[in-house]
């Protein structure tokens, strides 16, 4: 590892999350905060100018989600490490983050000090998983999981993606589908966006025709 300090950008909507995770980082010896982005497109850009070592990297941010913000951060900065940093304690967000190019994943209830394990980790080469899910990554390297092969679109959703998407395809808005599943209609946006980007659906008029086609609006 250089000598150089490591440079990490923050990519997270809740301005509290960054500002302690700065102060977190900022007081290592061996690594300091060069950004902050608030969503994902930010992130992208950011990474793009700065060309940081890290990015610690939320999956659920507007306008681009994390997954969407990862492959295209990969993509314009191929020596940057990306972290995940998320609520998501989930085997299908680990592994499609991985597959993705994501170095890490770390999960917010994770204390101070594992989030500077998982820096100095992924600065070294290796690749992080929270504990809590490091099994699931065990089941697939001793034949646990299913063999990765192609997937049809609707097995990459996640259970609450597929829940809101078939919601969007009965007509209901985002508001309602946020109150009906107690969520911010930010985080239904995002669940949505997603859905239609794993399913190659472009429009409203798309989503139909491929519920129709799925049975959804006969449930």
């Amino acid at each position: 590892m250089s000598d150089k300090p490591i440079k990490v950008l923050l990519a997270d909507d809740h301005a509290v999350m960054r500002s302690g995770l700065r102060l977190l980082i900022d007081n290592q010896l061996d690594m300091h905060v060069v950004g902050e982005a608030g969503d994902g497109l930010q992130a992208i850009d950011q990474a793009a100018a700065m060309q940081p070592d890290v990015v610690l990297l939320d999956l659920t941010m507007p306008r681009v989600d994390g997954l969407t913000a990862l492959r295209q951060i990969r993509e314009r900065s191929p020596h940057t490490q990306v972290l995940i940093l998320t609520m998501h304690v989930d085997e299908q967000y680990l592994r499609e983050a991985l597959a993705r190019g994501a170095r890490g994943y770390v999960v917010k209830q994770a204390a101070d000090q594992e989030v500077l394990s998982a820096i100095r980790a992924v600065m070294r080469g290796e690749v992080y998983v929270h504990p809590s899910l490091t099994k699931a990554l065990l089941g697939d390297l001793m034949g646990g999981a299913k063999p990765i092969g192609p997937r049809e679109p609707i097995e990459l959703l996640s259970e609450r993606e597929l829940h809101v998407i078939k919601q969007v395809a009965r007509g209901h808005t985002n508001q309602e589908i946020a109150e009906k599943l107690s969520l911010s209609v930010k985080t239904v946006e995002t669940y949505r966006a997603r859905a239609m980007e794993k399913l190659d659906l472009s429009s409203r008029a798309a989503l139909v025709r491929y519920a129709m086609e799925q049975g959804w609006l006969n449930e």
